[in-house]
C-alpha cells in the first residue's frame, strides 16, 4: 500500500470539522426556499468527486479536454513570465491532472516547487497527493481542505511569493454575475501586483447543443453526480429520497448565458428529512435548482476582470474558440 511522504506532505484540515453543520443548513434553507435549491459546493464529497473526474474523461466534456489542450501548448510559455522560483496556489484542484502541465514547465524553469491546492474533498486532497509526490520527487504538497475563501485567507501568510495561483475548469462560472467579481477581488486581495498572478479558465458561449451535451451526457453520469446531492441528503441527514422520483436536467438558458442544471421531481410527493426534523413537500414537475454554469464572451473577459482588481496580462484561446485561460495580474 502506497503511504505518503510525510517530509513533504502536509494537510490542513480548517473547515473540514463544520462541513456537517453547513451542509444540513444549506439542506434546510434551499429546501424550505421557492423556488427550491441545494448549492453546487456539496457535490463533492468522495462519491461527487469520484463522478466528476468520469465527466471530465466523458467525450461530450469538451471543456477538460479543450482546456489541457490550451495548457499544453502554453505551459512552457506562462512557466516561462516568471523570473524567480514560484509557489503554485489551486483553486479547487480536484485529481489535478491539468496541474501536472503547469507542474512540470515550473519545474523546468526551478530546482523545487511548493504545490498549495485548496478543495473542499480532503479525500481527493489526499489522492492527488500520493501520485504527484510519487512522480515529482522536488514537489513539496500543502493541501488546505476547507472552501476557497477560507484556504485564500490562510494561505496568504502561509505561502512564499511569488506565487501562480489557479483556477482551472471554468469554476468561476458557477457563481452569479454579482458574486463572481467580489469573489475574484477577494482572490486579487491575497496576492502581490508586483509578483504574483492569477491564471483562470473561462468556458466561452457557443452552440446550445454542444453545451447540453456536455451537462447531459448519454451514459447518465452527469445525472448520477447531480443525484447524489439527493443520495448525500438520505444518507446523512436521515433523508428519504426515493432517487426513481427524481430526473436530473439540464439546460441552456440563452438570455442568462449559462447552463442550469436541476433535479426535477417526477410527481407529487413528500420528502421527510428525520435530522432536521423537516418534510419537504413537491409537486409534480417541480424543480431543485443545483448548479449554474455562465458561460463568457471573448470580448468581456477584460472588464470583469480589471472590476475585480485584475488586468488581463496574456490570454489563450483554442483554434474552435471553446474556452480561454487568462493570465490576469493584480493591481491593489
Amino acid at each position: 500500500m502506497t503511504t505518503l511522504d510525510t517530509n513533504r506532505f502536509t494537510l490542513i484540515e480548517t473547515e473540514v470539522p463544520f462541513a456537517l453543520d453547513n451542509f444540513a443548513s444549506d439542506v434546510s434553507q434551499g429546501l424550505l426556499a421557492t423556488p427550491k435549491t441545494l448549492p453546487c459546493r456539496h457535490f463533492y464529497n468522495q462519491r461527487g468527486s469520484e463522478l466528476f473526474e468520469t465527466i471530465c474523461q466523458l467525450p461530450e466534456y469538451y471543456l477538460t479536454r479543450t482546456e489541457t489542450e490550451i495548457i499544453n501548448a502554453h505551459a512552457t510559455e506562462i512557466a516561462s513570465l516568471f523570473d524567480e522560483p514560484v509557489s503554485l496556489i489551486e483553486l479547487g484542484s480536484g485529481s489535478a491532472i491539468k496541474t501536472q502541465l503547469i507542474i512540470e514547465a515550473l519545474l523546468a524553469h526551478q530546482p523545487n516547487l511548493l504545490f498549495a491546492p485548496i478543495d473542499i474533498s480532503q479525500s481527493a486532497l489526499e489522492e492527488s497527493a500520493l501520485e504527484l509526490l510519487a512522480t515529482y520527487k522536488n514537489l513539496e504538497f500543502l493541501g488546505v481542505a476547507a472552501p476557497y475563501e477560507v484556504g485564500l485567507a490562510h494561505l496568504q501568510h502561509e505561502i512564499p511569493g511569488p506565487r501562480l495561483a489557479l483556477w482551472l475548469g471554468s469554476s468561476v462560472g458557477n457563481f452569479q454575475p454579482d458574486e463572481a467579481v467580489p469573489f475574484l477581488r477577494e482572490v486579487a486581495n491575497t496576492l502581490s501586483g508586483e509578483t504574483d498572478r492569477l491564471l483562470i479558465g473561462m468556458d466561452l458561449h457557443k452552440d446550445r447543443k454542444v453545451l447540453e451535451r456536455a451537462y447531459d451526457d448519454g451514459q447518465g453520469v452527469t445525472a448520477a453526480f447531480n443525484l447524489n446531492l439527493l443520495e448525500r441528503i438520505n444518507r446523512e441527514l436521515g433523508g428519504d429520497f426515493d432517487m426513481s422520483g427524481f430526473a436530473h436536467r439540464a439546460l441552456y438558458n440563452e438570455g442568462r448565458g449559462r447552463i442550469e442544471m436541476h433535479l426535477l421531481s417526477l410527481s407529487a410527493q413528500t420528502v421527510k428529512i428525520d435530522n432536521l426534523q423537516l418534510e419537504i413537500p413537491f409537486v409534480e414537475g417541480e424543480y431543485i435548482h443545483t448548479e449554474n454554469s455562465h458561460k463568457y464572451r471573448i470580448e468581456n473577459i477584460p472588464g470583469l476582470l480589471d472590476a475585480a482588481g485584475f488586468e488581463l496580462e496574456k490570454q489563450f484561446i483554442d483554434q474552435q474558440q471553446h474556452f480561454s485561460l487568462n493570465l490576469a495580474r493584480p493591481f491593489r
